[in-house]
């Protein structure tokens, strides 16, 4: 009798888990993920269909779904243009490309280039270059905190870490001030020095946390075979710590691609990019809101196509030490 109960009771249990979610309640939550994601993503779609709108549909009141696409855009965007008089564009020759084409439906003439690709070669260069600066000083940092006994320690991180805690106006007239006097306004190494300071602090954080979960046996292993440190930390660490380099990397590249503030206040010519350009960027009679829209796609593509590339490691990294066995 007591068997029989006993295999009842295992062939109910190994039927149902009470640990394991029922089927409705999976297709609840697969619902509501599908519907957040539809909503956040909806923004970021229709900044992509407007950049492909005439002004006239940009404007239009109710919104309009349906259109026709056109690229004038995108050669507002990457060029400046000048109105003539019709007598001036009949005199013209024949236009010799799409652009030209599409231009002189409007009797307009193109000038020459726009000052987009200098700004987003800007971008480029000083996200990326902060990124990586403050990842490899972030990395040394955390190595050292998590693997030596450095006295006033947590006071230190503390320290670091409150640099994150003020706003940036807080700090931004004797930024400028100090800037001014070093000749570093309007530079790229002066925004690059600068956006590297902001994350060195959160890049210290983030991976101190990851090089702690970290057994350092591996690392007497590697000493005590002739490594030296620099190599254990180059052949031991950094590989079993790549997850958690990729998430810092992201969120540090997040902030000095979108950062508005120090890049108005820093920067007017030389070394603008693309956050104080794009809400500048005029057409005839107001803002040109698809050519806008059309530099706003442009400067999500190198952010998501960062993020995917590193996509694994960032699930990997934000989930790392969740779990111990």
């Amino acid at each position: 009798m007591t068997a029989a109960v006993a295999k009842s009771v295992l062939a109910r249990s190994s039927a149902h888990s009470i640990v394991e979610a029922s089927p409705r309640t999976k297709a609840f939550a697969g619902a509501l993920v599908i519907l957040y994601a539809l909503i956040t993503i909806l923004p970021l779609l229709w900044i992509v269909a407007t950049a492909f709108k005439s002004q006239s549909d940009a404007i239009a009141y109710p919104p309009k779904v349906i259109f026709e696409p056109t690229l004038e855009g995108y050669v507002n965007l990457f060029t400046v243009r000048t109105r003539q008089t019709p007598d001036f564009i009949a005199k013209l020759p024949p236009p010799e490309t799409w652009y030209d084409k599409l231009v002189r439906k409007h009797d307009m003439v193109i000038a020459g280039p726009s000052k987009v690709v200098p700004r987003f070669v800007n971008s480029l260069i000083i996200g990326f270059g902060s990124t990586f600066l403050a990842v490899f000083l972030g990395t040394l940092a955390a190595y050292a905190f998590s693997r030596f006994r450095i006295p006033l320690a947590d006071d230190l991180l503390f320290f670091i870490l409150s640099t994150r805690m003020m706003p940036p106006v807080a700090v931004a007239i004797p930024i400028y001030l100090m800037y001014r006097q070093l000749n570093l306004t309007d530079t790229r190494l002066g925004m690059i020095l600068l956006y590297t300071a902001v994350n060195v602090s959160l890049a210290v954080w983030l991976l101190k946390g990851f090089i702690d979960e970290i057994p350092r046996e591996y690392e007497e292993a590697a000493l005590v075979d002739g490594y030296t440190r620099l190599e254990a930390l180059r052949k031991v660490v950094l590989p079993q710590a790549v997850t958690g380099i990729a998430a810092t990397a992201i969120f540090c590249l997040i902030f000095s691609w979108n950062e508005y503030a120090f890049a108005v206040l820093l920067t007017s010519g030389e070394a603008q990019t693309m956050p104080p350009f794009i809400p500048f960027i005029i057409g005839e009679g107001g803002q040109d809101w698809p050519a806008v829209a059309a530099a706003t796609t442009l400067f999500v593509v190198p952010i998501v196509m960062f993020t995917v590339l590193l996509r694994k490691h960032l699930l990997r990294g934000i989930t790392f030490g969740a779990v111990r066995k």
